[in-house]
């Protein structure tokens, strides 16, 4: 079911509402917020701020349906790939329109990469608590195969956090993290921004400028 009304106003009011439900995180000296780039980074942004975190971003790039891009069948993040089977099987993709749409997101990964960080190398994360963030979870694929590859630098504990996610998404996240916080579950979700009252597109600048801030 979709709302009537927009529960969020933009990323940043939604940052804000989710950083109420994580406040024993604050001031932590072991924990560090990541945003998923390029929408979930402005959430981050906001719950670190209103926590007193350290903030960096993490780059996964969702694999979409052709034609139907905001659906996902699956997601890229440092090596990792993910794929959700059921959207896979239900739309009968061919192996074909997988693997370019999988070549075609990896190039625009190594490019954003590239431009966001330059020089500057991530955040360390072995032995933290890591609160992960995005601005909300569909089929909850991006965020899934952002965990996988988190899980590979050892962090102490994952806590995967959206301001609003399908039900259906739960159970896939939920294996992954080691604690998950979202204070708006709905039965479908067929699209995020019908959530959020201003979804605007995060732009490259953007995603730099936050970056660069948050260094200061």
């Amino acid at each position: 079911m979709e709302p009537q009304f927009s529960p969020f106003r933009d990323r940043n009011d939604a940052g804000q509402r989710l950083a109420l439900h994580l406040a024993h995180y604050a001031d932590r000296p072991d924990a560090v917020v990541l945003g998923l780039a390029r929408g979930g980074l402005p959430v981050a942004q906001a719950i670190a701020q209103a926590l007193h975190l350290p903030l960096d971003v993490l780059l996964v790039r969702k694999l979409g349906v052709p034609g139907h891009e905001e659906l996902a069948f699956g997601a890229i993040a440092a090596g990792v790939r993910v794929l959700n089977e059921d959207v896979v099987a239900r739309l009968n993709l061919p192996e074909r329109v997988i693997e370019e749409t999988t070549q075609r997101e990896l190039a625009e990964l190594a490019r954003r990469e590239a431009l966001y960080r330059g020089e500057r190398g991530p955040a360390e994360v072995e032995g933290r608590t890591v609160i992960l963030v995005d601005d909300g979870l569909a089929t909850g694929a991006s965020m899934r195969v952002a965990l996988i590859a988190l899980r590979q630098h050892r962090p102490a504990r994952i806590v995967a956090a959206v301001p609003v996610a399908a039900e259906g998404s739960l159970d896939a996240i939920a294996a992954v993290a080691d604690e998950f916080v979202c204070p708006l579950i709905v039965p479908l979700l067929f699209g995020i921004s019908v959530f959020y009252g201003d979804f605007s597109q995060v732009s490259d600048a953007e995603v730099r400028t936050i970056l660069a801030d948050a260094k200061k």
